[in-house]
């Protein structure tokens, strides 16, 4: 049977797509199309014939084998082979060869836009908002020729993505899903705070400041810990820069969300103090570091700035640490403590009154 298999293997060949490959899916497509037509061999093959443009189904039938003592069962023996290329199959053949070779190019641009993109997993990229009227839960983003998702879960409550506008987003995953590749970004990822700063802040690339931990609640707070690793350097004057301009160009990009640097200790007193900036916490207790516990002690009239609007400084600072933190009154504390003192002190008097009278 006739098939312009020279023209196929060029096509494939522009693609990227190498002869074997494309031999073994068409072989397989032709058995598949020809198991379904009628009187079809269960014994089949496919011969290919480049040269002279043609391919043949060759088939074997069955032939029945006598039973005997020691084999009441045998399986049937296999006939010689004849050609079973039916006399009607070239549309068909036609019109698969089209299927695997359209099947064969998608497999191909695939395994390309995985390829460029496998590597850019965890990375900051910059694309362009596409709108998408059949999918108005996710933003696609293209970048270059390949769109990416932004899904509804990754992107900041209260922004506006506008069709056009260039945006900087974290690449979240990239997959190989049911419709093809599948590059899923994030605009409120913590990670593409970190992202944005190691591209203002050259003390981040060298080494010499790390970010040791980061808490986000995207659109409204970021916190963020640092550490120097270099002597003499400032961490936190690293990633705020000159005149502010480093932190400034990050909040450029993320629209009206703060961002506090703290800075980051192992000593989880000394953390917990600092990550409840920008109020100043007076003493810190740690009540279990098993459970990682802490009460940090404020003055009454910083109370309201170390617990936030609705508790989000105490909240960031609870993520930021990896502790949960209790807020109370220094001065409540202090007059505590005091009470306590003098009850200890009336006991004590009291005992060394009774010690004297016996």
């Amino acid at each position: 049977m006739e098939l312009d298999l020279t023209g196929i293997h060029q096509l494939a060949a522009e693609q990227g797509i190498d002869s074997a490959t494309l031999d073994d899916a068409l072989t397989e497509a032709l058995l598949l199309a020809y198991s379904k037509t009628l009187h079809a061999s269960p014994h089949a093959r496919v011969e290919l014939d480049e040269r002279a443009g043609t391919f043949t189904i060759w088939a074997r039938d069955e032939k029945p084998v006598a039973p005997t003592e020691d084999n009441p069962h045998p399986r049937p023996e296999l006939g010689e082979e004849y050609d079973d290329t039916p006399d009607d199959f070239g549309r068909l053949a036609a019109s698969t060869a089209r299927q695997v070779i359209r099947q064969l190019f998608r497999d191909a641009e695939d395994e390309r836009v995985l390829g460029a993109f496998a590597g850019q997993k965890g990375n900051l990229i910059t694309g362009v908002v596409q709108q998408d009227s059949k999918d108005s839960d996710n933003v696609h983003v293209a970048v270059g020729d390949v769109e990416a998702i932004l899904p509804r879960r990754e992107q900041v409550p209260g922004e506006r993505y506008r069709h056009g506008e260039r945006l900087r987003v974290y690449v979240v995953t990239v997959s190989r899903g049911l419709k093809g590749p599948e590059i899923v970004v994030s605009r409120s990822h913590p990670e593409l705070v970190r992202k944005l700063f190691e591209r203002e802040v050259p003390e981040l690339v060298s080494g010499a400041v790390s970010i040791m931990a980061i808490a986000r609640e995207a659109g409204a707070r970021t916190k963020i810990a640092v550490r120097a690793n270099t002597e003499g350097v400032n961490p936190k004057g690293a990633l705020i820069g000159p005149g502010g301009t480093r932190v400034r160009a990050v909040m450029e990009n993320l629209g009206s969300e703060k961002i506090d640097i703290v800075d980051w200790s192992k000593d989880p007193a000394k953390f917990v103090a600092a990550a409840l900036s920008p109020a100043v916490a007076t003493g810190v207790d740690i009540v279990s570091e098993k459970n990682k516990t802490a009460v940090a002690y404020i003055h009454d009239d910083q109370l309201s700035l170390a617990i936030g609007k609705e508790g989000q400084n105490a909240r960031l600072a609870a993520k930021l640490t990896g502790w949960k933190i209790g807020i109370e009154s220094s001065q409540t504390h202090d007059a505590k403590v005091k009470a306590e003192k003098a009850q200890v002190s009336i006991a004590e008097q009291t005992q060394d009154s009774a010690v004297d009278q016996g």
